[in-house]
């Protein structure tokens, strides 16, 4: 084999990975279980924080698996989110091609939907690639 650049040895060959579409997110996914402290003085003031290095999704180019580190933190009104449920829910992820910055949001607006908190904030910071790494936040706030 010759001493060739790296360039004119391998090719790209345009090659794309299979990967699903956001219709493969599953919501329905998502229980929940009532807030005791809801509506109390003492309760008002809770805020959930649960974060995962395990999550997952897909480059919606190349198919290609994108890693990140997933923070939720919100102020529960009158129901939590169950942390059984909410792994399932993130693994649906998994074979989904989706931009980052439409995923944050997709997640906020299915987690709020699920729980209905006073308030909550989602944050993912992407894995490097190329030497880059992205964090993404969004939140909501009754």
């Amino acid at each position: 084999m010759e001493n060739k650049p790296a360039k004119e040895q391998f090719q790209a060959r345009d090659k794309t990975l299979p990967f699903k579409g956001p219709e493969a997110i599953q919501p329905e996914l998502l229980e929940c279980f009532p807030y005791e402290y809801a509506g109390k003085p003492i309760g008002n003031n809770l805020e959930i924080a649960t974060e995962t290095t395990e999550f997952t999704s897909v480059c919606p180019f190349s198919g290609l698996p994108d890693f990140a580190r997933v923070t939720i933190t919100y102020g529960p009104a009158e129901k939590c989110l169950e942390l059984r449920s909410l792994k399932y829910y993130l693994l649906s992820y998994r074979d989904v091609g989706i931009w980052y910055e439409h995923l944050v949001n997709r997640m906020l607006e299915d987690l709020v939907a699920a729980c209905q908190p006073r308030w909550m904030m989602i944050t993912i910071v992407c894995n490097p690639r190329g030497g880059l790494t992205s964090t993404v936040t969004a939140e909501y706030s009754q």
